[in-house]
């Protein structure tokens, strides 16, 4: 079975990997503060990484590329694996200078250290929308490199990604041929949104089982701030946030559109019809049912054969295996959805 991994998941050994890629009066703030980074501070019981996939000598999970390959990428068959990171709450804080500094210097890397290790590696850009304009100009500096294949953007915001603000980004993507991700993992943190839509749960299960409220807020603003008849060539790609949510939401969507159209008359077309034709999502973490015929129904309802890519989130707990998951699927959709759909989003 042939397989491209949408959502791998590498890391730094240590925040001083970063220095030599950072400008000389960030060093010292790198130095003595680390990072500086804002997570959402929900403790998970079972932790974030596999408790297998420490490295053999030692450090993060996933900050060994060699051990990435070979319990991942050797083991699975995989063709590529996508590069996804880890520092998404760069976009969160409240320097957009530092932000977009230190999102330059991770760039420069992952390309010194993954993409030119293996080119079953692949990349994906870091940007901080803390300034659209320094994002852009990041995409435009980087955005040709052969081993990048998309822009990714944390879906924890301060407002809806739809919004105006954030136009340049997506102009710079659309420009370099690149689509956008958005990844979850920083909601609750910093200047973000809360996690979830009535405020701050108490635990990690609720903030995790909740990420995907966030998902159909993002979705819905895209579609009606008007960027894909804005960009049309822009392609949008939203990991880790479930899709078990997509129909009701296209279908409410839909609705609306019937009688508040006046609101948005820039849309030219049904709002499922944008989604459909520009948004593809991925697999992890998969809801499965008890019984496989109620899933099956929601993959038929959002065409799952064209808009599902399958992702692993190698190395986090709830890592899907690609022989474990969806094996009641044809093999025609088993193949679009666990290969041909990635390799012709990225053009691999």
């Amino acid at each position: 079975m042939k397989i491209i991994d949408c959502d791998v998941h590498n890391a730094l050994k240590s925040h001083l990997d970063l220095l030599p890629y950072l400008p000389e009066h960030w060093k010292k703030r790198v130095i003595d503060e680390g990072l500086g980074l804002m997570y959402s501070g929900y403790y998970s019981p079972v932790g974030v990484g596999r408790a297998d996939a420490v490295p053999a000598n030692g450090g993060p999970v996933g900050s060994d590329p060699d051990f990435i390959i070979s319990q991942l990428i050797e083991p699975y068959h995989v063709e590529y694996a996508i590069l996804t990171g880890n520092l998404f709450s760069v976009s969160v804080g409240h320097d957009p200078d530092y932000a977009a500094a230190l999102s330059s210097a991770y760039n420069d890397f992952m390309i010194d250290h993954w993409l030119s290790k293996d080119p079953r590696f692949k990349g994906s850009l870091l940007v901080s929308f803390l300034d659209p304009q320094l994002a852009a100009s990041e995409i435009d500096r980087l955005g040709s490199h052969p081993g990048i294949v998309q822009v990714v953007l944390s879906s924890a915001t301060r407002m809806p990604l739809g919004q105006r603000f954030y136009h340049p980004i997506y102009e710079a993507a659309e420009r370099n041929g690149l689509p956008i991700a958005i990844h979850p993992g920083a909601e609750g943190a910093g200047q973000s949104n809360p996690p979830t839509a009535a405020g701050y749960p108490s635990w990690y299960i609720e903030w995790h089982t909740n990420l995907s409220q966030n998902f159909m807020a993002q979705l819905t603003s895209i579609v009606c701030e008007g960027v894909f008849e804005k960009f049309p060539k822009l392609k949008f790609v939203f990991i880790e946030g479930g899709i078990a949510w997509l129909p009701h939401l296209m279908w409410r969507l839909d609705k609306n559109f019937t009688a508040l159209r006046s609101q948005v008359p820039w849309l030219k077309k049904l709002p499922s019809t944008y989604i459909r034709e520009h948004c593809l999502f991925t697999t992890q973490p998969i809801e499965e049912p008890k019984k496989h015929s109620h899933l099956k129904q929601i993959f038929d309802m959002i065409d799952a054969e064209h808009v599902l890519m399958y992702s692993s989130d190698y190395p986090h707990w709830d890592f899907d295996a690609p022989d474990q998951i969806l094996r009641w699927l044809t093999p025609e959709a088993r193949e679009r959805i666990f290969y041909s759909n990635a390799k012709q989003l990225y053009g691999l």
